[in-house]
């Protein structure tokens, strides 16, 4: 039998976040777990009980499940498992790299990450000093995604301006049983997988490898990649557990680098001819190992401890030729205490988190993707520290008040070995205090869970630069940066009411010292440099809605739902003595998405879907080029079938048509100026699984 706790949280799934079921008609997947009796992983929430931590956020949040991603074929990056969360602008750039933005973040940052704390099962995966990578996460280990928008993930420890991605991987518990999957498509793109778990008493493992090969849309693009991802839980007590997690990956990738605004839209397969000449590549291997641990000390007291080790190594040809090898420790502690003040219930967590980073990079010419003459080296460090305290206090039965301090030191440092060009040693320290306060309106209670909730919230977030930002290769020596600060203010309305699932969220980000791109010396050199003031404000919005049942004949139980995401993104200076209010570049003022799905009982759904970005978006400070407007089709179908056995297809951009997914950004932009990344063309993939 279920405890009435586990039965609670598994009648919440039928309630506010959206994601969770995106055809309300469709039955809710119960855990294996819950249906075997077992008690469920104190380490490893499923998605379930993350939508009911997760309701206790003033603010936008969303959790996607497993299936909205293993049930498609050619899934390969974060742009793909994003497309339907609003106030994300995730596009593809090559291979399996994305440019990521939440709430207009790290737009100045044109390669890597920055803006955005990855996580995976609650353990951060940036390096120490805030930067990241997405090619390290492979979506076919996803068990669900957590996605906490801007100060939303204030719980979480984090202080950036995008907020947190968790993603958290299956367990033996959640995923008992063999799994053997392949795909293939367009592109001689080709993929497999294969995965194991189990439950033997106290214990489970769960294990997955995968293999990808890609040809790729556009010339010297291909790529190849393998991973494997593992862990091993044991329950110790009934309220103790450990699990254990290794992550290794290795990935190779050619670069086809960014074109000009008329080659991207009449030439979208060539590469930029230097990319080729040089053999731009970027190639990664890492070793990720990790413990989470979970003690439930009292009733209303849990105790979540995490720590990680990666060690990574880049190979990275581009203009020059950059070996860099990192060591990254990571952890977390948080204490949940659920009880009363004064006869109101309240919920104190308190936290911390820490990361250090060392940092050994060299760099040399490149001759044709080999090193040639060593042109700099340098040893990084980059360390911070946060600790964080939120209490929710329910002034009444369905309103809650949400406050919350933290407090943090980063510190960055750069010591140059390199000196025949002097020396450009520097470091800094950065301190800060962010406050959080909240309303959280159960404006329709339900018996396990609100069916409708109203959110408003204030909060600051501070974010220093990372490494890359602080020793610029376009100068030379330390940057003097400040870290950037934003206050945020959000309101929205989150629920789901006889057939309709909705998130709707409007905010504003006022923000000092936002790191931009800069020309100061004139002469095409871009920097990164602190600006004056800055807005980002914008309107997030998700809808789901089963608008009939019962369509081919009456009580057969088959639905159509309208599923459609929407963000109004306006982000742009404020009062700069250069640009005045001009927009800042980097992601579109409007996106929206959409997808039709008819599902059958039997199994059997199908489902077409658009992108559309009515306006094209600025690639400059100075507002003089744009990419283009575009509208893409595409088409879903897929049959799971009772022995285990599912089958699925996709076909993307079926009109082929010729387009901008996203944009490198600059100062002042021409229409030589090579920032553009082509969007693919026609691409059709298919896959095959069987469970058993």
């Amino acid at each position: 039998m279920l405890s009435s706790t586990r039965a609670a949280l598994l009648a919440a799934a039928c309630l506010p976040l959206p994601t969770l079921a995106q055809d309300p008609a469709a039955p809710v997947a119960v855990p294996e777990v819950a249906v075997s009796g077992a008690a469920p992983s104190l380490t490893a929430p499923d998605a379930i009980e993350a939508a009911a931590r997760l309701r206790q956020v003033p603010g936008n949040v969303t959790v996607l499940p497993a299936e909205e991603i293993r049930t498609r074929a050619g899934v390969t990056g974060l742009s793909d498992v994003l497309q339907y969360v609003p106030g994300v602008f995730a596009q593809p750039k090559w291979g399996e790299d994305t440019r990521l933005s939440i709430r207009g973040s790290g737009l100045a940052r044109n390669f890597h990450l920055r803006g955005v704390q990855l996580t995976q099962d609650g353990i951060p995966l940036n390096q120490a000093d805030g930067a990241g990578d997405f090619q390290e996460l492979d979506p076919l280990t996803f068990g669900h995604v957590e996605v906490l928008r801007g100060a939303n993930a204030f719980g979480q420890g984090a202080a950036t301006l995008g907020g947190v991605l968790n993603f958290v991987t299956p367990t033996g518990r959640s995923d008992p049983g063999a799994v053997l999957r392949g795909e293939a498509g367009t592109y001689g793109y080709r993929r497999a997988q294969g995965a194991y778990g189990m439950e033997a008493g106290d214990f489970d493992a769960w294990a997955s490898f995968s293999a990808l090969s890609q040809d790729g849309f556009r010339q010297h693009s291909w790529g190849d990649s393998r991973r494997f991802n593992a862990n091993f839980g044991w329950r110790i007590t009934d309220d103790i557990e450990t699990r254990f997690y290794y992550g290794y990956n290795h990935i190779e990738q050619r670069i086809p680098g960014s074109v000009t605004r008329q080659q991207a839209l009449s030439n979208p397969r060539a590469a930029a001819a230097a990319n080729i000449a040089n053999d731009y590549q970027r190639n990664t291997e890492s070793n990720r190992f990790g413990n989470r641990t979970s003690w439930r000390i009292a009733p209303g007291a849990v105790l979540d401890l995490g720590a990680s080790f990666v060690h990574r190594e880049l190979d990275h040809p581009i203009f020059q030729y950059i070996d860099q090898r990192t060591d990254d420790v990571n952890g977390f502690a948080r204490l949940t205490l659920d009880g009363e003040i004064a006869g109101l219930r309240n919920r104190v967590v308190a936290g911390a988190t820490l990361g250090f980073g060392t940092y050994d990079s060299r760099r040399y010419l490149n001759l044709g993707g080999h090193p040639g003459r060593l042109t700099a080296s340098s040893t990084d460090r980059a360390r911070k520290h946060t600790v964080t305290l939120q209490d929710t206090l329910h002034l009444l039965p369905d309103l809650a008040l949400v406050a919350g301090l933290q407090l943090g030191e980063t510190y960055r440092a750069s010591r140059d070995r390199f000196l025949s060009d002097g020396d450009q040693s520097g470091s800094e320290t950065y301190r800060f205090a962010n406050p959080q306060i909240g309303l959280l309106w159960d404006v329709v209670p339900g018996d396990a869970a609100p069916e409708a909730q109203v959110f408003a919230s204030l909060a600051w977030a501070t974010e220093p630069p990372t490494i890359g930002d602080l020793t610029p290769l376009a100068a030379r020596g330390f940057s003097a940066l400040k870290a950037q600060r934003a206050r945020t203010a959000e309101i929205g309305t989150r629920g789901r009411r006889d057939g309709l699932e909705w998130e709707v969220a409007a905010y504003r980000a006022s923000i000092r010292d936002e790191i931009q791109l800069f020309d100061p010396t004139g002469t095409g050199a871009t920097l990164a440099l602190n600006a004056g003031r800055t807005i980002h404000q914008g309107i997030e919005a998700s809808l789901s809605w089963t608008m009939l049942r019962n369509l081919a004949a009456p009580d057969l139980g088959d639905s159509l739902t309208l599923r459609q995401a929407y963000s109004f993104n306006d982000f742009r200076f404020d009062g700069d003595a250069v640009y005045g209010d001009n927009q800042l570049p980097g992601a579109p003022r409007h996106l929206y998405r959409a997808e039709l799905r008819y599902r059958h009982p039997a199994g059997f759904s199908i489902a077409p879907n658009v992108e559309w970005v009515p306006q094209g978006f600025f690639v400059d400070n100075a507002n003089t080029l744009k990419t283009n407007a575009y509208a893409i089709l595409g088409l879903r179908a897929g049959w799971d079938f009772e022995n285990g056995l599912s089958v699925f297809a996709e076909g993307r951009n079926l009109a082929d048509r010729k387009y901008i997914s996203n944009a490198s950004v600059a100062p002042v932009a021409t229409l030589n100026s090579a920032l553009f990344e082509p969007g693919f063309g026609r691409s059709v993939y298919g896959g095959v699984q069987f469970r058993f």
